[in-house]
């Protein structure tokens, strides 16, 4: 189900119905990671410059090695946040995006199935700018837990996987049923959408290719809503009698 889902997904990105959302998202994207790194950059040097200057007065000739490892290691610093900022970022152009590629997933993928509904602009925002911010306290403790010998790469893997696979699994399923049932199904099938998270989680991993996150989660998670509600389906399960049951 989820080899199949991801196959599909990559085979999409691009093709013809998706380039004009492609471009959009890789441009959007771009465009707030280049702010967002001369943000930083300002940040350091206003953080960072009157320390040195108070330290090193008049930064005498040996200082000059001393300024230049500054400057190497804020550069890393900088690399390290930005790659850690990608992730909050392709959720944050997803919600302007995922609808549109939904669409084009559901038109020409699911032909005789009946079409989504989209979510509320305004209701798709507020749920986007909650999980950037539930998205960059996740990648902040996976920044500390970088420090832990042979739990760092897996805590990037483990955080992005669980919030990137629930963010855009929930917001597949909210074009076909409400939020509370939406929710009731991804706890349902936790498991297989945390793995699903984990292959977006490792195609996020990928420089330059992580760029197209947004359409490949999106597309991705179209199809696995697909199946796992036709998979409730076939099991007689009713996704609106579980949401009351637990009482979401």
């Amino acid at each position: 189900m989820i080899v199949e889902a991801a196959q599909a997904a990559a085979s999409r990105i691009f093709s013809r119905p998706f380039r004009s959302v492609l471009l959009k998202s890789i441009g959007l994207t771009l465009l707030i990671l280049v702010g967002l790194w001369f943000g930083l950059q300002s940040l350091f040097d206003a953080l960072a410059m009157p320390w040195i200057d108070a330290l090193l007065p008049g930064f005498p000739a040996w200082a000059g090695w001393l300024s230049l490892i500054a400057a190497i290691a804020a550069g890393i610093g900088l690399a390290i946040a930005l790659a850690l900022l990608i992730a909050p970022v392709t959720a944050l152009v997803a919600g302007l995006f995922l609808d549109d590629i939904a669409e084009v997933v559901e038109r020409e993928d699911f032909p005789d199935d009946p079409p989504g509904t989209a979510v509320p602009p305004l209701r798709s925002l507020v749920l986007s700018l909650k999980f950037v911010g539930i998205v960059i306290l996740g990648n902040i403790v996976a920044l500390f837990l970088l420090l832990i010998p042979g739990v760092n790469i897996a805590a990037f893997f483990v955080v992005n996987g669980y919030l990137l696979g629930r963010e855009y699994f929930e917001f597949a399923a909210m074009r076909f049923r409400p939020e509370a049932e939406a929710k009731a199904l991804r706890s349902r099938n936790g498991g297989t959408i945390f793995l699903a998270g984990l292959v977006i989680a490792g195609f996020l991993a990928i420089p330059l290719l992580n760029l197209a996150t947004p359409l490949f989660a999106a597309a991705m998670m179209v199809r696995l809503h697909k199946a796992i509600s036709a998979r409730e389906d076939r099991r007689g399960f009713s996704g609106r009698q579980a949401a009351r049951d637990m009482g979401v």
